[in-house]
């Protein structure tokens, strides 16, 4: 029988009242998210967050945060993000915590933190949702990442809180949340200011600060936090989020579990440890979801769309977190494809209501979060499937999808129905849908699956559409299923998640993909060279009162 690893398993469900390391408030349309680290409540022992650094207890509590304010507070239009402890904003990760960890953890650690503060973004463009960093403090490394994620960033004139991006110098490796990326492609840092400052351990303060773009204002302490207040409101006038809406409170998500599932009321994960295989399967709803707001509102999270999306997300965070050993993640769908595709229909009617367009923000992160997973993904289209509209966004975000064709059995066999929902509702972080990345945009290709927009496409059909990858029949189905798996499940995981970020991010490129495809590529390699955690490389040193050794031959 098999079993899971004896690992201590993360959970990323928390609520307010179990944050260790933020604190929470509301002022009409101004909500400020205060850092306060609590040093002793480490996610793992060894450590202690001194100076409001962070490990990933801390973020899956912004996680957490951003994602109730989202929801539970439609009146707050501006997110003040700032600190609690004295000159302190925030020293960035926590050195001690990423010289102890394993290599998988670091890289991990670092892509959810990216994922989080990438959702700020999201939230500022695409949900009107914006954020100020009110940097009341030193401000470095993942701090100042932190504060780069945010809309606008206003540092206190004090004489002593600089920013900084000490990483290079202090630690032998690279701004692993964004931050050569955000100085450059966002704030626009000219490219030898921003050499100076990725360089510079005590980093840049005051009118230098400003001057350089690394921040947007700066103001006199005694000015500071009514400069920030009239920002703030600023700020929140430029957003269309609803003085009078009402909120939804967001439940803990309920699971069940096993040594080898997680099963969620929409969402089911099974584990075949000895293929190293996880099979998601995601249900459509089995009653008809609301058509009004009215309903929707009283449904609450309970809403089809809105949990299904909580719970996928869950569900890939454990999986991606706590099963590192399960490489190849299938991806099934079940139940009836109509009642997908009227929640589509009701999501594109009420897309402007904020609570609509909120879910519609949550289910496209969530995909997205499948897209920036290092894990190979296969789609299976069988019998009982229902690939339509949103749910073909996951055969479509699939390294390889393989659809089941019946001639001979027209009822039974599978359909792919394309809807209104693929066609940009759900982009992945390049800004394309995933159907404009698989045909390069190409516009015979997109007029020829749009033409059959809403038509029950068996495996012939979506094969000649270019939908899939391969639709073998009943007699071929199990060989050439189990054939694609094993040969997987036999290759070098360095080499498929290398191969897999550059095939599944082609042609177009901006800032979010080049944060992720720096940290899949440059980060991924720096953290395993011995500069950085060697017995004499910078990050396992650091504290120690040694000088790290390096190898000084560049590669």
């Amino acid at each position: 029988m098999s079993t899971a690893p004896a690992v201590e398993r993360i959970d990323y469900r928390t609520e307010p009242s179990k944050y260790h390391h933020w604190a929470l408030s509301f002022d009409g349309p101004i909500a400020t998210l205060a850092m306060n680290v609590d040093e002793n409540a480490g996610l793992k022992p060894g450590y202690k967050l001194k100076l409001n650094s962070y490990d990933l207890g801390v973020d899956i509590e912004l996680h957490d945060a951003v994602n109730r304010i989202r929801f539970e507070h439609p009146e707050v239009r501006a997110v003040v993000v700032t600190s609690l402890k004295d000159r302190v904003f925030c020293s960035g990760a926590n050195i001690f915590m990423l010289g102890v960890s394993s290599h998988a953890w670091k890289v991990n650690f670092c892509k959810f933190t990216n994922e989080t503060r990438n959702g700020l973004e999201d939230s500022s463009a695409h949900s009107g949702l914006k954020f100020l960093a009110a940097v009341n403090g030193s401000c470095a490394g993942g701090g100042y990442e932190l504060a780069l994620a945010c809309d606008e960033i206003l540092l206190v004139d004090d004489r002593s809180s600089a920013v900084s991006l000490p990483e290079v110098p202090l630690l032998g490796v690279l701004p692993g949340t964004g931050g050569l990326t955000r100085v450059t492609d966002k704030r626009h840092v000219r490219h030898d200011l921003a050499d100076i400052f990725c360089t510079t351990t005590e980093g840049v303060r005051g009118q230098k600060a400003k001057d350089w773009r690394l921040v947007d204002d700066i103001a006199k302490p005694a000015q500071f936090a009514d400069k920030v207040r009239a920002r703030a409101l600023e700020l929140a006038a430029k957003s269309d989020r609803p003085a009078a809406g009402k909120g939804v409170l967001l439940p803990r998500v309920e699971r069940s579990e096993t040594a080898d599932s997680l099963t969620y009321a929409n969402v089911t994960v099974n584990i075949d440890r000895a293929r190293r295989q996880a099979t998601f399967t995601v249900r459509a709803p089995k009653v008809a979801t609301p058509d009004s707001i009215d309903a929707i509102e009283a449904q609450g999270a309970a809403w089809w769309p809105l949990a299904m999306a909580r719970e996928l997300d869950d569900a890939i965070l454990s999986m991606r977190t706590n099963e590192l050993d399960i490489g190849t993640w299938i991806l099934k769908t079940q139940g009836d494809a109509a009642a997908v595709l009227a929640s589509d229909a009701t999501l594109m009617k009420h897309q402007d209501h904020w609570l609509v367009r909120e879910t519609i923000g949550l289910i496209r992160r969530t995909f997205s979060r499948i897209d920036v997973s290092s894990r190979s993904l296969f789609a299976l289209i069988e019998p009982g499937s229902c690939f339509a509209g949103t749910f073909l966004e996951l055969a479509l975000a699939a390294d390889r999808s393989y659809m089941l064709a019946l001639p001979d059995e027209a009822e039974r066999a599978p359909k792919l129905i394309v809807g209104e929902m693929n066609f940009g509702m759900l982009p992945m972080a390049t800004g394309q849908s995933r159907l404009q990345r698989r045909f390069y945009e190409e516009a015979p290709a997109l007029d020829a699956v749009r033409a059959k927009a809403g038509q029950a496409l068996d495996a012939d059909a979506a094969n000649a559409l270019g939908l899939v990858t391969s639709a073998p029949d009943d007699i071929d189905w199990d060989d050439e299923v189990r054939l694609a798996l094993e040969e997987r499940a036999a290759m070098s995981p360095d080499a498929l998640t290398g191969m897999e970020a550059n095939l599944r991010f082609n042609g177009k490129e901006n800032m979010v993909t080049r944060v992720f495809g720096r940290l899949t590529a440059w980060q991924n390699w720096i953290f395993q060279r011995p500069n950085a955690v060697g017995d004499k490389g910078a990050l396992k040193v650091y504290g120690k009162g040694e000088k790290a050794a390096f190898d000084m031959n560049r590669v």
